[in-house]
């Protein structure tokens, strides 16, 4: 086992630190957001002349397990079913008198999806704990609780502390996670998002500005690429750059110059085959909201914008 420094273990502490900062702020959060549908939670539970039934996949099938032992020890009968297998026949393991309890974070979990016409034909309510009330699991449950979190972490941080030391990557993590809603998202390709062919604001660095200010205006990117002669990317005109020019002097006269004069050279670029989460991190780091799409140095292919990301749930 290697050495680990004064720096390195302080540099621990303060992980570990922020960790418990980060869940105390949470429960914080939680605490203001309890309203009414926490007593009709309560009431619901309470009123269940059966079992409640737990179900969650992955990490919220744990927590899930926990509660339902929790709630066996301290009078109300209770079981954790897992969706996978409530599929495949467990199912029938639910009567009409049992309240059902799921958890998911996403809200969009397809194996608690799938069970969801069975339980509602059933009449079988369900109670959802959920980080997104606008999801799909949230719309059908007869009570949702929020339970979001604005960043998650772990109990005094050391998985944290160990996924930094180890360098572990949102990709490494999608590979381990390929059936859950997060682990889809991470493996999208930044070709599954990107526009190609005629959705590509593009001129030539011949046209002159109000050219670009027309493709800008009719692609609705908020910027437009330059080519050359020979169709190679070479610049970029944003709404930024068409701001500086007019509020230049004599900027006005500037729209039959041409789009070469106020273009800003070598724009961000990004690999068709690259994740769509490296998309992400490249923006966020260049504080922009467009990057070009290459198959190779000079072959342009498309444009992914920050929106796309945003649709895709990656931000």
């Amino acid at each position: 086992m290697g050495h680990v420094g004064r720096e390195g273990l302080v540099d621990m502490l303060e992980q570990a630190r922020h960790t418990l900062w980060l869940e105390a702020q949470a429960i914080l959060a939680l605490a203001e957001r309890l309203d009414y549908r926490f007593e009709q939670a309560v009431e619901l539970l309470y009123g269940c002349q059966g079992r409640v039934v737990v179900t969650g996949m992955g990490k919220s099938g744990l927590i899930g397990s926990k509660i339902a032992a929790t709630l066996s020890s301290t009078g109300t009968p209770a079981f954790f079913l897992h969706p996978a297998e409530a599929s495949h026949g467990d199912i029938g393991m639910v009567t009409r008198r049992d309240v059902v309890l799921a958890l998911s974070n996403s809200g969009e979990t397809w194996e608690i999806l799938a069970l969801l016409p069975v339980i509602k034909r059933m009449g079988v309510p369900i109670l959802s704990l959920v980080g997104r009330m606008a999801s799909t699991l949230a719309r059908e449950s007869a009570v949702a609780l929020d339970v979001s979190v604005t960043q998650e972490a772990c109990p005094l941080g050391l998985a944290v502390a160990l996924v930094d030391k180890h360098g572990f990557k949102a990709e490494q993590f999608a590979k381990l996670h390929p059936g859950g809603n997060l682990g889809k998202r991470l493996l999208l390709r930044v070709s599954d998002l990107m526009h190609t062919g005629e959705r590509i604001p593009m001129v030539g660095e011949e046209d002159n500005f109000s050219v670009a200010l027309l493709e800008m205006t009719s692609k609705r990117f908020g910027m437009t690429g330059v080519c050359n002669a020979q169709g190679v990317l070479v610049g970029i005109v944003t709404d930024g750059d068409v701001r500086r020019s007019l509020l230049a002097q004599e900027g006005i006269n500037k729209m039959d110059h041409s789009v070469a004069s106020i273009m800003t050279r070598a724009p961000q670029t990004i690999q068709v085959d690259a994740l769509a989460v490296e998309a992400v991190h490249r923006m966020e780091g260049k504080k922009i909201t467009s990057l070009f799409v290459m198959a190779d140095e000079t072959r342009l292919v498309g444009v992914i914008h920050l929106h796309d990301l945003l649709k895709a749930g990656l931000m």
